[in-house]
């Protein structure tokens, strides 16, 4: 988060107060990031709005403000294409439900955001506040090829810098399976050694990470009910989840774990991709 020199912020051209721009503000006036104001609508003129509120936060003292209204064929595509122009390494979107019966879950083009842009993205669902709370970074300490190693690290690194300008927690949560008897693997057929295999795995990942006991939560069971329990448990205001995406998968995308942890969980989440995902998605995108 340290290393963020750019956010660009989506604004939604039917709601005046932006929660997106709050959290813009909260992580720029420590980073020192500009903020690029972005309007996505084809139907109507936002450039006195834009504005005004550059002028706003130019006050604020937030120096570096930047602003345009665009829009390519999609919301997403919008949103991507002006990312990429301008080099941001985050966006950050409010989501707003758009409909009762669908309050829990994120709208298409929210989904297509997450899935195809390039860099991380911060869905803000919740206006609670960051300041003194916890935050939440969900790792699979039982994975270590190197894609996850590095993917593991990003996270962490994000939960700590996320963690310090909130004057907040750090919590981990990593979810290990449950046992199967027709595992090929001996140590998959039972509870006991594949809790011993994931305590030892979480000890050299403590150690590597400065994680202490009480702020680490190891749990038997799916990632995609484990990860919304213990973030409604722990109140978390924001959970960091990754996804490493193969090379050769359509649109890298995210996989299923993480499209239903990020409908359940209910406070702001950020989705952070490995680098070779992110390379894959930027290549998509110049194409």
């Amino acid at each position: 988060m340290q290393a963020v020199r750019s956010i660009l912020v989506v604004l939604d051209p039917e709601h005046a107060h932006s929660r997106a721009l709050t959290r813009a503000k909260l992580i720029a006036g420590v980073t020192g990031a500009r903020l690029h104001l972005l309007m996505c609508d084809k139907k109507q003129d936002h450039s006195a709005l834009l504005s005004l509120l550059s002028s706003q936060l130019h006050d604020d003292g937030y120096d570096n403000v930047t602003h345009e209204q665009k829009w390519k064929d999609s919301l997403h595509q919008s949103i991507i294409h002006v990312q990429q122009a301008e080099g941001c390494e985050l966006v950050i979107k409010e989501h707003r439900p758009d409909n009762p019966l669908r309050k829990a879950l994120l709208t298409p083009s929210d989904w297509k955001l997450l899935r195809e842009c390039p860099c991380a993205v911060l869905m803000v669902k919740s206006e609670c506040p960051w300041t003194g709370g916890v935050i939440l970074a969900a790792v699979d300490v039982g994975n270590q090829d190197e894609a996850h190693r590095l993917l593991h690290a990003s996270i962490i690194d994000h939960g700590y810098d996320i963690a310090s300008l909130a004057k907040g927690q750090l919590h981990v949560i990593s979810a290990h399976p449950s046992p199967m008897l027709s595992a090929s693997d001996p140590v998959y057929q039972l509870t006991e050694t594949i809790e011993k295999r994931y305590r030892e795995a979480c000890t050299a990942f403590q150690a590597e990470f400065d994680i202490t006991d009480d702020r680490l939560h190891i749990a038997e069971g799916p990632a995609d009910v484990l990860i919304p329990y213990t973030e409604k448990k722990l109140d978390a205001v924001v959970t960091i989840v990754g996804t490493v995406a193969r090379t050769g998968i359509s649109g890298a995308l995210i996989g299923n774990t993480a499209e239903v942890v990020l409908d359940a969980l209910e406070g702001d989440v950020l989705v952070l991709k490995s680098e070779e995902a992110t390379a894959h998605l930027a290549e998509l995108a110049r194409g």
